[in-house]
């Protein structure tokens, strides 16, 4: 979509200001940033907008307008340019948003400040869909002054991603970006859904001078920006078109959830006894929203009926208006429209006077851009991860959505498709052969669950390969000339690749006879220059159990019943060990016993004859002992007889 950017509005027709406003009680939700493309500084404007130092960018560079002081805001003065060196996608990424609706605007501005007097060629897309196309050479005001680009899109995935691709070698150029959360119900939201992308293609005010943040004191709470309708109107005789204005307050106005300002309606264009047209440039490949404001602000105008006129659009009657009848005087009434199968780049808007004056307060053109689809969110995932695991060079773009938007070569040397229903991009290859690469794979390439085509050759990779590698679907697999280590994973062996290049690595351990079999099948397999690979033709055997750099599932299991048998042995010999210690607790004599005799003389019996000695002298004593006992007791059982 190549969106007309000169219609958006130009720094030459910037109004006074003044530093007496104060900030609006918007964003919705407190959401908003205001960012000066190449600043170093924060800074605040006069209408108390604090505009941020440059940041959330992937790469380029800051630079300074040629002529800085024919620019009456400091944010337009400095830009952000990104050479062919930091790759041809760059983006600002806008971190931890909560979903909702977003408006985003741009400042563009080239205004010669490389001195090569070249306007740039580029694309500028959002959340992956592509929103203004800018062609060299610029109109020369534009390329002086520079001109705003601005849109409503939803973001659902936390980042907001505004990106810039380089056309040839031209670098992009951006001189702020601002982006506000707004009402997720704005602009018809329900009806329109959260698929389409609203491009502003110019929002009038009729009868008064553009106004808006950034332009005069008059803020509009959402952000938005507007411009006199003055050079859009294609009647015949201007001087039939008068303005009337009023200070009188109009109800109905910056209520939700569009918001539009008071002052929009405190003004209008007016002609009499004539239709007022306006000429609309657009691309006729798109449908188009069209939001009309009125109010009626003629005193004069008492009653239904006394002002009545009819919109052609394209010729085609498609509305009746009577301001009054709908609501009354002085307050705001709007009704939208959607343009379908334009059959050229000029959309005609005639307000036709039925009875009375024909009379307007605004109107807004915005092109219904279709939301490209975008990269399946665990994908993303998975080459964010790959991006850090493999040090992808900043020249090669890896920034913002990986597969959108789908006219683009998002990332350099990654291919995609539509998943199966249509509704989402997958990885389809990678391709990053001799790019100086020296990191490694990361484990999360297993989510890349749709990978037809891999190959990293001839980098400086190191580490394992991970199981992750083999899915189903992958079919070629270049891996040769790095320094991978590890053995090859046992789930390339159960994948459907057709070609397999792992030769030139630190390869080890027994080659999977599965994957080998692949080059017996009408494949192709080189493991060449695999010094510890084993198990398969052409290389050694591998050590009796032993495979795929360690211990078979065969020897894991001997070491395991070599164990077991090792344990029951030491707890035989413990066994052994304790019940011999218990029976030697009652023998304390030596293998021969010492014994005296009722000779007089020493005598050596040996062991049985000792035991028996022992207890025979243990029984006499125990005898003795006992005898004693009965003595003394029968000796305290005599009566005492007294003397």
């Amino acid at each position: 979509m190549t969106a007309v950017v000169f219609l958006l509005l130009s720094l030459s027709v910037f109004s006074s200001f003044s530093s007496s406003a104060s900030p609006p009680p918007y964003p919705y939700g407190g959401v908003a940033y205001h960012i000066d493309s190449g600043s170093t500084t924060d800074q605040t404007d006069p209408f108390n907008t604090t505009w941020l130092a440059d940041r959330f960018f992937t790469g380029g560079a800051s630079a300074i307008v040629s002529e800085p002081l024919q620019f009456r805001h400091p944010q337009e003065q400095t830009l952000r340019y990104f050479p062919l060196s930091s790759g041809k996608k760059n983006c600002y990424i806008i971190p931890n948003l909560p979903s909702g609706r977003y408006y985003i605007r741009t400042f563009t501005v080239y205004d010669n400040y490389d001195g090569k007097s070249h306007s740039p060629s580029f694309d500028i897309s959002v959340e992956g869909t592509v929103v203004f196309s800018w062609r060299s050479p610029w109109p020369e005001d534009l390329a002086r002054t520079g001109a705003y680009s601005d849109l409503f899109a939803f973001v659902s995935d936390s980042d907001a991603d505004v990106c810039f691709y380089s056309i040839a070698t031209d670098p992009p150029v951006i001189g702020s970006l601002q982006l506000i959360r707004v009402d997720p119900d704005s602009y018809d939201a329900v009806t329109l859904g959260k698929d389409y992308i609203l491009v502003n293609y110019g929002r009038f005010t009729c009868g008064s001078d553009q106004f808006g943040p950034g332009f005069s004191n008059d803020t509009d709470l959402f952000g938005r920006s507007w411009q006199s309708d003055k050079d859009f109107r294609s009647t015949s005789d201007e001087s039939t078109v008068r303005s009337i204005t009023t200070r009188n307050t109009i109800t109905n106005t910056d209520q939700g959830p569009n918001y539009f300002p008071m002052k929009l309606y405190q003004s209008a264009a007016v002609v009499g006894g004539k239709a007022l047209e306006y000429e609309l440039q657009v691309d006729a490949k798109l449908d188009y929203l069209l939001w009309f404001h009125f109010a009626e602000i003629d005193s004069s105008v008492t009653r239904a009926g006394q002002r009545v006129f009819d919109i052609l659009i394209d010729g085609k009657n498609v509305k009746r208006i009577d301001i009054f009848k709908e609501v009354g005087s002085f307050a705001a009434y709007s009704w939208n429209y959607t343009v379908k199968n334009l059959s050229s780049n000029a959309l005609s808007v005639k307000l036709q006077n039925v009875v009375g004056a024909v009379l307007i307060s605004g109107l807004e053109n915005y092109a219904l851009v279709p939301a490209d689809v975008a990269t399946v969110p665990e994908q993303v995932v998975a080459m964010r991860a790959l991006k850090e695991s493999l040090r992808v060079p900043g020249r090669m773009g890896w920034n913002g959505d990986p597969c959108a938007p789908s006219n683009w070569v998002a990332w350099e040397g990654v291919s995609c498709q539509q998943n199966k229903n249509g509704t989402a991009l997958v990885i389809s290859g990678i391709d990053l052969g001799s790019q100086g690469l020296k990191g490694f794979i990361s484990d999360q390439i297993s989510l890349l669950s749709n990978l037809v085509s891999l190959n990293l050759s001839s980098n400086s990779l190191e580490g394992v390969l991970p199981s992750g590698l083999g899915q189903k679907t992958l079919r070629r697999l270049d891996l040769s000339n790095n320094q991978f280590t590890g053995p090859i994973p046992q789930s390339l062996a159960t994948s459907n690749l057709h070609l397999v290049l792992l030769n030139n690595n630190l390869l080890e351990g027994q080659v999977p006879e599965e994957l080998y079999s692949i080059g017996v099948h009408g494949g192709a397999i080189d493991l060449y220059g695999n010094k510890g690979l084993c198990g398969v033709p052409s290389l050694p055997d591998c050590p009796l159990f032993w495979e795929n750099g360690g211990l078979s599932k065969k020897g894991k299991i001997a070491i395991a019943v070599s164990c077991v048998l090792v344990f029951c042995l030491v707890m035989l010999a413990l066994y052994i060990f304790c019940i011999r210690r218990r029976r030697n607790d009652y023998d304390f004599g030596l293998p021969q016993d010492l014994t005296f005799s009722s000779d007089g003389f020493f005598h050596f019996f040996p062991l049985p004859q000792a035991l028996s000695a022992k207890r025979n002298r243990y029984q006499r004593q125990k005898s003795l002992m006992l005898l004693e006992m009965e003595s003394q007791h029968a000796k305290s059982l005599t009566p005492f007889t007294p003397q």
